[in-house]
C-alpha cells in the first residue's frame, strides 16, 4: 500500500482524521506500507519525525520523496552530473549534499544586483523543487545556467498543494517560470511519472498486481499509478473534491474514490475504530 502524504495523511501540520488508524490497521494485517511524496522540501529523516508526531511510526527506507527519487535517477542514468545548481528548500539541498553532490543554491550563484552577466561557472544540472523563497534572483540563476548548457531537472510538477488554510503554490509553479524563461522543458522525475512507484515496488519485492496507491491528486498520484500499472484510490481530503470526480477521464480516473480514511478502510475490508 503506497500512501501519498500531503492531502492524504496530513494537510500542513494537521493530520487527516483517521489516517493514523488506517495505517495502523494495515500494518496489523501484515500489509506493507510505504509513503511517496512529490514534496521535496524535507529530508526523509524529517518526514519520519513528522509522521511520528502524528502517531504514525515509519522508517526512513519506507519513504520516497521526489528528491530521493531524483538522486536515484541521477545515479542510475546521469552519473556525469555532479555539480548542481539547486532551486529548492533546505531539505532538498541537504539530501543532495548527503548523497555526495556539489550543490550551489540558486540564490548564491548570482550577485544581488545580477544584470544578466554569464555565470562564473556552469553546473552540470539545474534541479528545481519547491522553494518558498523563490524570486527573480533564483529564476535568473537557473535560467542562465540552462541557457549555458546545464540540464534542467524538475523534482515534480505539482502546481499547488493543500494546507489547512487552503492551497499554496507547488514546485510546478517554479518549474513553469524557469521553463518559460529558459525555453527548455525539464526532465520530470516525480509523479505523474511512475519512477517513484516503480522504485518502491522493486525495493519491496512486490508486483503491480499486489499494489494499491492512495492519493488526492488525479493529475499526479492517479496518473502515476496508471502508468505504473497499479490500482488507485482517490481520497477527497486534498486536491480533488467530489465535484471533480465525474469529470475525471483516462489516466486521471481512479479505480475507486473515498471521502476519507474510513471509506478507504471499508474498501480494503478494514473496520477502523
Amino acid at each position: 500500500m503506497i500512501f501519498d502524504l500531503d492531502g492524504v495523511v496530513y494537510r500542513g501540520d494537521q493530520p487527516v482524521p483517521g489516517a493514523a488508524a488506517l495505517i495502523a490497521a494495515l500494518r496489523h494485517r501484515g500489509t506493507l506500507v510505504r509513503f511517496a511524496t512529490n514534496n521535496s522540501m524535507s529530508t526523509r529523516a524529517a518526514y519520519v519525525a513528522r509522521l511520528a508526531d502524528m502517531g504514525i511510526p515509519a522508517d526512513r527506507d519506507e519513504i520516497v520523496t521526489s528528491t530521493s527519487a531524483t538522486i536515484d535517477y541521477l545515479r542510475a542514468h546521469l552519473p556525469e552530473v555532479q555539480r548542481i545548481l539547486a532551486v529548492g528548500a533546505d531539505g532538498m539541498l541537504a539530501e543532495l549534499r548527503a548523497a555526495g553532490f556539489d550543490v550551489t543554491p540558486a540564490a548564491e550563484a548570482v550577485p544581488a544586483d545580477y544584470n544578466g552577466a554569464p555565470l562564473a561557472s556552469v553546473p552540470d544540472a539545474v534541479i528545481a523543487g519547491l522553494d518558498p523563497q523563490f524570486d527573480y534572483r533564483r529564476l535568473s540563476a537557473a535560467t542562465s545556467a540552462i541557457l549555458a548548457g546545464a540540464r534542467f531537472i524538475a523534482t515534480n510538477a505539482d502546481t499547488r498543494y493543500p494546507t489547512p488554510d487552503g492551497f499554496v503554490p507547488g514546485a510546478g509553479s517554479m518549474v513553469a517560470a524557469i521553463r518559460a524563461a529558459s525555453g527548455s522543458d525539464p526532465l520530470l522525475i516525480g509523479k505523474p511519472e511512475p519512477a517513484i512507484f516503480n522504485a518502491i515496488m522493486e525495493r519491496a519485492g512486490v508486483t503491480p498486481a499486489e499494489t494499491v496507491a492512495i492519493g488526492d491528486n488525479p493529475d499526479a498520484d492517479i496518473v502515476a499509478a496508471r502508468r505504473a500499472g497499479i490500482r488507485s484510490i482517490l481520497v477527497l481530503t486534498g486536491v480533488a473534491d467530489a465535484g471533480a470526480v465525474d469529470r475525471l477521464r483516462g489516466e486521471r480516473r481512479p479505480d475507486a474514490v473515498a471521502h476519507g480514511p474510513a471509506e478507504v478502510g471499508a474498501l480494503l475490508g478494514l473496520a477502523l475504530s
